[in-house]
């Protein structure tokens, strides 16, 4: 029996035998000079290429419910395939440098995904998989190349792959598949979102897992501890199967608290929010119980309106997402929300800007997460920030909206978001176009705002803890370096200070304060920042009912207690 240690994923435990898929191999990309003859031959045959790789997503696509993720992510790759911004690109590289296509489209494609994983956005560098994916399989036809056919799983079985596929995934989450045992992957990859949405345990960074089991030895998936037992023994077989069957009873019971309020022990009220940043994520918050959305991430809406929009148009390149496609799915949201408040991020992309706006042209950046992203971005282009601020102040009619602005680092930026919104309520007004005067509140993500937190009070409607960033960037530690991980604490003395003085300073000048880093949506660390005095915590939606029965069995006391124990601990 051996144990190997990783990161959690997806919750859950699993105990089947082992799959190990074959590790996708390098293909070989062939690098020839052509004639401005060859031209049309080889573009026809990336044209056919595509044409059958959206022909087999079509047919995957034809038994998927509307909104299901598996839909939106295979409906993504068919537009991703049918961009004419990158298309042409390709396009205009193939005819001008005239080399082969298979060279120009790998070329072109690595250009992409590069700029994606060094965005400084999570979610977009994880989206650089996707594109390698989907045109991956448009490489296997223009090189011939038939790879392992995911189907060949059987149900049951431990997924032990270096790496997996998007596509592959969403294939295997509809059949009975007890766990993904990944040596590559992150927490917002699509693996791990599908992982989480079809409650398949599965855990990443483990270090070369591929190669120390076998097809068919029996393995282990520990989701909540992430880690990976290899050929147990049969009293650790019994004792998961145990914890598999505890954890089946924890969920019937948590559906009772769906419909409950989040109190403590001793009555005290808590507000647990959603973090989305799609609409059917929205629908699943309701589902789950929330009191509403803490962070509606809408950089995911951006992306996806932009591929859209892509798809229907006729030139190169495509105006920045309209007003028009933003306010509809603003008022969606806060519609199916109600009288519940929802609280919308403004664009949050990092200084490689992917989005294909003739308005923000991709630039390169020594260090995107220190360079030109968020609200920086925003101010640096204008009319795209007034264009959504347009769009979320019409949508304010339909709903309960806050506008929260994120990376803010100075008074002086939040008072010119305020001038800026200023000016847009003002033209608003001029065409007697209807609005209401939301909230406007700031994310609390950086060393910076916090420590002016108590200047930044007397500016700010609310404050949003981003525990994550904060953390990441007190620290200088990127949690995704397993060389530097064990250095990221969530409760290293400066962290803890900074959320204090950030908590307190929005007491003193009676503003809401809430938390949508991770530490909200995990039991032990929500515990600590109800101890904390914060009340409005806002996390992934499965986890709202976790989090309810967690605050049911103590009483404000009891977590102010867990709260000093963990400070004086930390404090040695």
């Amino acid at each position: 029996m051996n144990v190997v240690l990783g990161l959690s994923a997806s919750n859950g435990i699993g105990i089947g035998k082992a799959f190990v898929l074959p590790e996708i191999q390098e293909k070989i990309i062939p690098k020839e000079k052509i004639t401005s003859d060859q031209l049309a031959e080889g573009w026809d045959r990336f044209n056919s290429a595509c044409s059958s790789v959206q022909s087999i997503i079509d047919k995957q696509l034809q038994n998927l419910p509307k909104d299901n993720l598996q839909k939106i992510i295979f409906e993504t790759y068919q537009l991703m395939l049918a961009d004419p911004v990158f298309i042409q690109e390709v396009h205009d590289s193939y005819t001008e440098e005239l080399y082969n296509i298979e060279y120009i489209l790998d070329k072109k494609v690595d250009q992409y995904a590069e700029r994606l994983r060094n965005s400084g956005n999570d979610y977009l560098a994880e989206r650089s998989k996707d594109i390698e994916d989907v045109f991956g399989k448009v490489m296997d036809i223009l090189l011939d190349y038939h790879p392992f056919n995911i189907e060949e799983v059987p149900d049951g079985a431990v997924i032990v792959a270096k790496a997996m596929r998007t596509s592959d995934t969403v294939i295997l989450s509809k059949r009975k598949i007890a766990g993904f045992a990944l040596t590559e992957g992150g927490v917002s990859s699509h693996v791990a979102i599908l992982a989480k949405s079809y409650g398949i345990p599965a855990v990443v960074g483990l270090d070369d897992i591929q190669n120390q089991v076998k097809t068919g030895e029996p393995i282990i998936v520990d989701g909540k501890r992430g880690e990976i037992i290899l050929n147990p023994d049969e009293s650790s077989i019994t004792e998961y199967r145990i914890k598999i069957e505890d954890d089946r009873k924890y969920r019937e019971q948590l559906l009772q608290f769906r419909t409950k309020p989040a109190l403590t022990k001793d009555g005290t009220e808590f507000k647990l929010y959603a973090n989305i940043g799609t609409i059917e994520e929205a629908k699943i918050a309701l589902d789950e119980g929330a009191d509403g959305i803490g962070l509606f991430r809408t950089e995911f809406l951006f992306m996806d309106a932009i591929q859209h929009q892509s798809s229907e148009s006729a030139g190169p390149f495509s105006n920045s997402v309209s007003e028009e496609t933003q306010f509809e799915a603003y008022k969606e949201v806060l519609q199916m929300m109600g009288d519940k408040p929802v609280t919308i991020r403004t664009l949050d992309v990092g200084g490689d800007k992917l989005l294909n706006f003739k308005e923000i042209p991709a630039i390169q950046e020594k260090n995107p997460l220190m360079g030109l992203r968020a609200i920086r971005l925003s101010m640096f282009y204008p009319q795209i920030f007034r264009t959504q601020l347009r769009a979320l102040y019409r949508a304010s009619v339909y709903g309960n909206l806050r506008i929260m602005i994120p990376l803010i680092t100075d008074v002086s930026q939040v008072e010119t978001v305020r001038g800026i919104a200023e000016g847009v309520r003002i033209s608003m007004k001029e065409e007697k176009i209807p609005f209401k005067d939301v909230p406007i509140g700031i994310m609390v993500e950086t060393a910076a705002a916090a420590i002016c937190s108590d200047c930044l009070a007397k500016r700010s409607d609310f404050f949003s803890l981003g525990t994550n960033d904060l953390t990441q960037y007190t620290l200088c530690v990127d949690r995704e370096n397993p060389a530097v991980a064990p250095l990221y604490n969530e409760f290293n003395l400066a962290v803890v200070r900074l959320i204090r003085s950030t908590v307190e300073n929005a007491r003193l000048n009676n503003i809401p304060v809430s938390v949508c880093g991770e530490m909200a949506g995990r039991k032990e660390t929500a515990m600590i920042l109800a101890g904390f005095g914060l009340r409005n915590l806002s996390m992934t939606p499965k986890q709202i009912p976790i989090i309810k029965e967690t605050l049911s069995r103590f009483t404000i006391k009891e977590l102010e207690n867990i709260s000093m124990e963990t400070i004086s601990i930390t404090t040695i």
